[in-house]
């Protein structure tokens, strides 16, 4: 960015904190696209309020101090508006945080959608489908031993004659139900050969049917699966696949719910791959290195940074002046 650049995007920010009285610039009206730092951060207090004085006390310490300070590159894009990056930031890495949750999902999101068109362009006669498998809802204290059920259920039933997927990429989602049960669910993709529509389709009924077996259930559970239209690309389903495994309002709903959701789920994987598809994906398995991210575009956003702080009270982002 050029100097003459920089002092008239400096002289905007200035008359911007003047012309809203004494406060700092929110990063929310700097940068409409980074208003979803506030509401995660905020999400991670209500977190942190539950930890506290828990035998996750721990997990409270650390996420205090997460994301407090953002540091951003700045410059201005073709439209002279303001355009930040962001260059660091100290993340706590708890699995429940809001804030690392988030950013971990968009790491997650931004592999995939780097990766799924190779896939295609690898495979471009192959088919794709979206199955969602579930079971009945049950206490969260279950939750542990019902995950464990499902997953072996799942190997039971990727070892069938009948199983029609040659990759597939699977994802856990837990949700709490009104009556404060909790709800397991897969979001399994699969690739299919393009064959599968003529020669070994599974209608939604055999499909219940088999899950059923695999589950060794003594009801039919439900399921969905659709299938994508030929010539979509599958990365269409990222964001329903690699989204958060539990919901941030679900976190916050029931204290001593998502105490107990943090000890079922400790140390168990939400993202799964299987098949040809592994040898792409098999870095969603594990948590992403890097939380910060990288745009495609981030030329003339790190001539200089500008740095945000989290005010607790305001709920808000505010620029830390000199």
């Amino acid at each position: 960015m050029s100097e003459n650049s920089s002092d008239r995007l400096i002289y905007r920010i200035a008359c911007s904190d003047s012309e809203s009285s004494s406060q700092p610039l929110a990063l929310s009206d700097a940068s409409p696209k980074d208003k979803p730092w506030d509401k995660h951060r905020a999400f991670a207090d209500r977190v942190q309020t539950h930890y506290a004085g828990s035998d996750f006390s721990d997990y409270a310490r650390r996420l205090n101090f997460c994301s407090q300070l953002l540091e951003f590159g700045f410059g201005m894009d073709a439209d002279d508006a303001l355009k930040l990056k962001l260059k660091s930031a100290r993340f706590c890495r708890v699995r429940h945080c809001p804030v690392c949750q988030w950013r971990r999902s968009l790491a997650w999101k931004a592999k995939a959608y780097q990766v799924l068109p190779k896939i295609v362009e690898q495979y471009p006669k192959h088919r794709w489908l979206f199955v969602t498998l579930t079971q009945r809802n049950m206490p969260v204290t279950e939750l542990r031993d019902t995950l464990k059920a499902m997953n072996e259920a799942f190997q039971r039933l990727v070892q069938r004659k009948t199983w029609p997927a040659i990759g597939w990429l699977r994802s856990t989602e837990v949700t709490r139900g009104k009556d404060g049960n909790a709800h397991p669910h897969f979001h399994c993709l699969l690739m299919v050969p393009s064959s599968y529509f003529s020669h070994g389709y599974i209608s939604k009924s055999e499909w219940i049917k088999t899950w059923r077996e695999c589950m060794r259930l003594d009801y039919s559970p439900v399921l969905d699966v659709q299938a994508v239209k030929s010539g979509n690309q599958p990365s269409s389903l990222v964001p329903e696949l690699l989204k958060y495994c539990t919901k941030e309002s679900d976190m916050v709903a029931d204290r001593e719910w998502f105490l107990e959701l943090t000890r079922q789920l400790h140390k168990m994987r939400c993202i799964a791959t299987g098949g040809v598809l592994k040898e792409y994906l098999k870095e969603l398995e594990q948590d992403p290195d890097e939380l910060i991210g990288k745009d495609e575009d981030d030329q003339g956003v790190n001539e200089g940074s500008l740095y945000f702080n989290w005010r607790r009270q305001e709920k808000r982002y505010r620029m830390v002046k000199d």
